[in-house]
């Protein structure tokens, strides 16, 4: 279990800087982790500031649309999928769901809930939430490796 208090970003700069700790805390290490939060707190910035934190220069677009976006490195892949226009979570079948989940890459997924059912546990969960002065984030690990995580989050 992962026993570290709630975070709390005040801008969006340290929203990103939080995503870039976390990339860091993770490094090339696989990891399936779920973004749990309403509209505008901040999520797909989070993961902007974790792809800043891999060494990605480039834009880095929303998949409210297009539900996946990958990101290719030197080391590990990462996927960033946004479920929340999904119809039926058995529509992660067609969108290569079987090999984005299959244990070798880093996932990071907004709106998981989307899914239920068909995607598989996380090894860490962010839960973001609107406070008065900017955002909480609060982390729940499942596995060792999100347990690790967790404990190397250095923010």
């Amino acid at each position: 279990m992962c026993d570290r208090p709630v975070f709390t970003v005040t801008s969006e700069g340290e929203q990103m800087a939080f995503g870039a700790a976390l990339a860091r805390a993770m490094g090339d290490r696989p990891l399936l982790v779920f973004l749990w939060g309403d509209l505008g707190t901040g999520k797909t910035t989070l993961v902007r500031g974790f792809l800043r934190g891999r060494g990605y220069s480039g834009p880095v677009r929303s998949p409210t649309y297009t539900l996946v976006e990958p990101y290719e490195f030197d080391g590990i892949p990462v996927f960033h999928l946004d479920l929340y226009r999904l119809s039926d979570p058995e529509e992660l079948e067609f969108l290569g769901g079987r090999e984005i989940f299959d244990g070798t890459q880093q996932v990071l997924v907004e709106w998981p809930e989307r899914g239920q059912g068909w995607l598989p546990a996380p090894d860490l969960e962010l839960h973001l939430q609107h406070r008065e002065q900017g955002r909480g984030v609060a982390l729940k690990a499942h596995t060792p490796a999100g347990v690790s995580v967790c404990r190397d989050l250095n923010w």
